[in-house]
């Protein structure tokens, strides 16, 4: 079975914001969101994610990049058998929102929020890691020429 997804891209001030997490090897990053309920629709998903694990409303923009996550493929026996269907969305902090944290309901593993500065994402362990360079692309002002990303991680 293949879970669906929804995941924000929000830039502001030439920074990326991020959830923070940690393993054996150090600390490594997420977009803010996740899996899609039934009867939820990708927006509604993705606003209610946003609410859960970072703390505040988001304006949705274009669909940005559309990645496939195959567990089995990446080397992981903990996800072998995992699927993932990753849609991620241009967002905005709605107007009056307070300054992002941890959310009401954050993300398993989730040690903080973080604002990473695009220009250095090659320094961070931000997956997918793929998309990093068309990130970078992104905030200086062109159009990802790529939307699906693939089966990466």
């Amino acid at each position: 079975m293949v879970r669906t997804a929804s995941k924000a891209i929000i830039i502001q001030e030439s920074k990326i914001l991020v959830i923070k997490k940690e393993d054996e090897i150090g600390p490594f990053y997420i977009l803010p969101g996740g899996g899609q309920e039934h009867g939820e629709n990708l927006h509604e998903n993705l606003k209610r994610e946003c609410m859960e694990e970072i703390g505040v409303e988001v304006e949705i923009d274009d669909l940005i990049f559309v990645r496939d996550y195959v567990g089995g493929n990446h080397g992981f026996d903990w996800d072998r058998e995992f699927h993932q269907l990753d849609l991620m969305f241009l967002c905005r902090i709605k107007e009056g929102q307070p300054e992002p944290a941890a959310g009401i309901i954050p993300d398993d593993g989730q040690i903080g929020v973080e604002w990473l500065p695009v220009k250095n994402l090659t320094d961070y362990r931000l997956y997918p890691m793929s998309m990093l360079p068309s990130i970078m692309e992104l905030e200086s002002g062109k159009h990802p020429e790529k939307i699906y990303l693939g089966d990466v991680n």
